[in-house]
């Protein structure tokens, strides 16, 4: 209506639905999708396994920790987590998470099983034109292989998310009526060469990583 600006939409007035190729949409309750005919719904059943490391991580979505389901059920569970830590291969199925079925896979960490969802194909974007043409010399090459090599080690666990930090840095300062400086840095051009190079120098000169 005229001089009606936008209203937010209150949760109970939002609803599901599948719009069809005419484009008529048709309302899905939570009671319709609740009742969807999906054997995955509430198990998840192993279709085959493969080498973990035939699974591109680009494919992997969120993980959930996977207990054994019911009484007697322990052992083959722990059968499963060792069989499959010793061959490093994950099972491979589907599984209904929010009444959406997810392919999925399960591995094994820290004697427990994860399952771990997988995007479908089509879910997948293929990078196009992003791959870089600039053209790198065997002498750039030898000199980043060895960086990688001297800077191998690295303990993720001792890496602290800085925006957290920086976040609430803000927050406090907001509160106390104050703002925060703005962090300003220049970023020069980098010769590659030299910079390499110099990579390397410092981290043969650093502490050894424990």
């Amino acid at each position: 209506m005229p001089g009606r600006g936008p209203r937010e939409i209150p949760y109970e007035e939002v609803g599901r639905g599948f719009t069809m190729p005419g484009g008529q949409v048709v309302p899905l309750t939570e009671e319709d999708l609740a009742h969807l005919p999906l054997p995955t719904k509430r198990t998840f059943e192993v279709m085959g396994f493969v080498a973990s490391q035939d699974i591109d991580p680009i494919s992997y979505g969120k993980p959930y920790y996977a207990g054994p389901g019911g009484e007697g059920a322990e052992r083959p569970y722990a059968l499963l987590v060792e069989a499959l830590a010793r061959t490093s291969y994950v099972g491979v199925g589907k599984i209904a998470i929010r009444s959406r079925e997810r392919l999925a896979v399960l591995r094994p960490r820290r004697g427990v099983l994860v399952l771990q969802t997988l995007l479908w194909g089509d879910e997948l974007r293929e990078p196009g034109d992003l791959a870089p043409s600039a053209p790198v010399t065997d002498r750039e090459l030898e000199l980043a292989e060895v960086l990688i090599r001297e800077l191998t080690g690295i303990d993720v666990r001792e890496v602290h998310d800085e925006y957290g930090q920086a976040l609430e840095q803000l927050v406090a300062a907001k509160a106390g009526g104050g703002q925060l400086a703005e962090l300003v840095e220049a970023v020069p051009v980098v010769d590659l060469m030299a910079a390499l190079e110099e990579s390397v120098r410092a981290a043969r000169h650093s502490p050894p990583r424990s």
